[in-house]
């Protein structure tokens, strides 16, 4: 069993940046792909970024491209994402997710943990 806590949302305006963390405790995080996702109010659950076991298969949903960055640090059980330049359309819930699948891992439905979600509100 993993679990998992998302920190770092939080209010800021367009153009700012937001450091998101996941910890995890429970397993060894280097047993897991991770992800990013978001959902916003009356939308699907959206694919953010994924990152491999070993942290050198990256994925960035289009929409995030240039902007986030997914990272992680085994040692310290931890994932996180780097949002710059935020805009408003990235205002969302927030969660991080840890798979035990292969490859590079975009859907939702293939993760098996979950942590409970961190607001991020960017204002214009």
């Amino acid at each position: 069993q993993v679990q998992l806590v998302e920190s770092g949302g939080g209010l800021v305006q367009a153009g700012g940046s937001l450091r998101l963390s996941c910890a995890a405790s429970g397993r060894d995080l280097s047993a897991y792909v991770m992800g990013w996702f978001r959902q916003a109010p009356g939308k699907e659950r959206e694919f953010v970024a994924t990152i491999s076991r070993g942290g050198n298969r990256i994925v960035h949903a289009d929409p995030v491209k240039g902007r986030f960055t997914i990272s992680r640090d085994n040692a310290k059980n931890t994932v996180y994402l780097q949002m710059n330049s935020l805009k408003t359309d990235d205002t969302a819930l927030y969660y991080c997710g840890a798979s035990d699948r292969v490859g590079s891992i975009k859907t939702s439905d293939d993760y098996n943990y979950w942590g409970q979600g961190t607001q991020v509100t960017v204002s214009s």
